[in-house]
Formats: C-alpha cells, sequence, structure tokens
C-alpha cells in the first residue's frame, strides 16, 4: 500500500517538468491522477505510460471552465477528489525591469500573473466543493522567488509572492476542512518557458552554465532535477500531513542558511 493508495489528485501542468515527476510519484505511491495540460504531445506520453491510472485534458490553467471540467472529470472517472496540485507556470527569463519596454512591461504583466496566480484562484475555486466532501487538500508550487530576490525577474518574483499569500490566506479560510500547502523548489533543471513578450530582453544561458549557477547559490551545492522535489508534494499530499497547513516546505538545497558567503 502506498502512502497515497486510493487517493484522486487533480494536478495542473503534469505533462512535463517538476508537474511530470510529482505525477510520477503520486502513481508510485497509489493515487491516480486527472491532469490539465496545454502538451497534446506530453499529456500522449503520459496516456500511453499510465493508461487508466490518469485522465488526461487538455486545456488552459487560465480559463475557469477548463479547471471545472478536470474536476468533473476526476469526480465521475474516480469517485471524488482527494488533493488539488496547482502547478503549471511560466517564466520571466530573469529579465531586467529596466532594459524592458514600457508596452512589454504590461503585456508581460498581464500574461504571466493571468497563468501564475489567476490560474492557481481558478483551480482552486473549481476544486473547492469537492475537496469539502473528503476533507482533503491542495498543494501550490510556489518558489524559492517566493522568499528571495533574484530567483527570476520582478514578474516570476511577485506572481511568487502572490501565490504564496492565496496559499496563506485559503489556509486560513478553508479550515478546518481543507488544508492549504506549498512547496518552493530552488533553481532547478527543467525548462520553464519564458512568456513571448520578454524573449527579446532575455539572454540565452545553456544548461552546463545554469548547472554551475544553481550550485553555487545553495549550500548543498547541488543543481536540483524535478525529481529531488517529489517528497514534499507526497508527503503533504498524504493523511500524514493532517496536522500541516499554511506552510511552505522549502525544496531548495538551503537557501535560507546561505549566510554571506
Amino acid at each position: 500500500m502506498g502512502q497515497l493508495s486510493g487517493k484522486s489528485i487533480y494536478l495542473t501542468g503534469g505533462a512535463s517538468g517538476i508537474g511530470k515527476a510529482v505525477t510520477e510519484a503520486f502513481i508510485e505511491e497509489g493515487a491516480v491522477l486527472t491532469i490539465l495540460d496545454k502538451s497534446a504531445e506530453g499529456l500522449a506520453e503520459l496516456k500511453k505510460k499510465f493508461s487508466d491510472t490518469v485522465k488526461c485534458i487538455e486545456g488552459d490553467v487560465t480559463v475557469f471552465e477548463d479547471h471545472v471540467t478536470a474536476v468533473r472529470t476526476a469526480t465521475e472517472t474516480f469517485g471524488k477528489l482527494d488533493v488539488f496540485v496547482a502547478n503549471a507556470g511560466v517564466f520571466d527569463g530573469f529579465a531586467k525591469f529596466e532594459k524592458v519596454s514600457s508596452d512589454a512591461m504590461s503585456e508581460a504583466y498581464d500574461m504571466l500573473f493571468t497563468i501564475n496566480v489567476k490560474g492557481y484562484f481558478h483551480g482552486a475555486k473549481a476544486s473547492v466543493k469537492e475537496l469539502k466532501k473528503v476533507s482533503g487538500n491542495m498543494i501550490f508550487t510556489v518558489s524559492g522567488a517566493g522568499f528571495y530576490p533574484d530567483g527570476g525577474g520582478v514578474w516570476y518574483t511577485s506572481s511568487k509572492h502572490a501565490q504564496i499569500g492565496l496559499m496563506r490566506q485559503l489556509a486560513f479560510e478553508l479550515a478546518p476542512e481543507i488544508r492549504v500547502n506549498a512547496v518552493a523548489p530552488g533553481g532547478t533543471l527543467t525548462a520553464l518557458h519564458v512568456i513571448p513578450p520578454l524573449q527579446p530582453f532575455v539572454k540565452i544561458v545553456d544548461n552546463e552554465t545554469k548547472e554551475k549557477s544553481i550550485k553555487t547559490r545553495n549550500p548543498l551545492r547541488i543543481a536540483m532535477t524535478s525529481e529531488d522535489h517529489v517528497g514534499a508534494y507526497v508527503l503533504l499530499a498524504s493523511d500524514k500531513a493532517r496536522a500541516i497547513t499554511g506552510e511552505v516546505i522549502s525544496s531548495d538545497g538551503g537557501l535560507a542558511v546561505r549566510g554571506l558567503s
């Protein structure tokens, strides 16, 4: 029996990166999943690998009705919804505020906040009624950028602060029926999509350079992969975390203790 045996989980952005690694870990622990993602190819790969264990929905987290469809699919297919994981997101590529044009600044704000923040609002709203029925829980993928500068540019960093604020307020409002927590990955060797308005202002960095940079930023001197973060999600989704709400588990190589070095 896995830690998540019998649990029905709805996860956004599960076809790649951290979301895909979490999906695989959840299935290994006995869960069944409903995945919402824009990548038809990535969803097809998940379906081929996991068959009836996953329900795959091609959709957009910025569209509330797509979340409603996903929640309905989860309950009709698996009989209930135990956990909602808000994970889908985009990146600003460390674009420097001063160098970005005013038009691009505004367009980038609208696009990034609609996906990274409003997408979480939508998923939580669509899930809350079903989660209350089973005393379920929500998990948000946030970031070290929600606590420290230079985990991205101003758009990404401020969106991650907003996600943490949303998580904590929901944890307050939805208790005692629903727990709401977050995982904050640090620098990870995964492909975050840089939104189009900022691409002209972003310097492309190769994976080797990125790996070296990540290693110098955290005390453990590791360049993390998506799989390095899955344990935190499994814990929070499980009944072993029944006393935890309103918390962020940092999976970042120890950024909080890096000191002045």
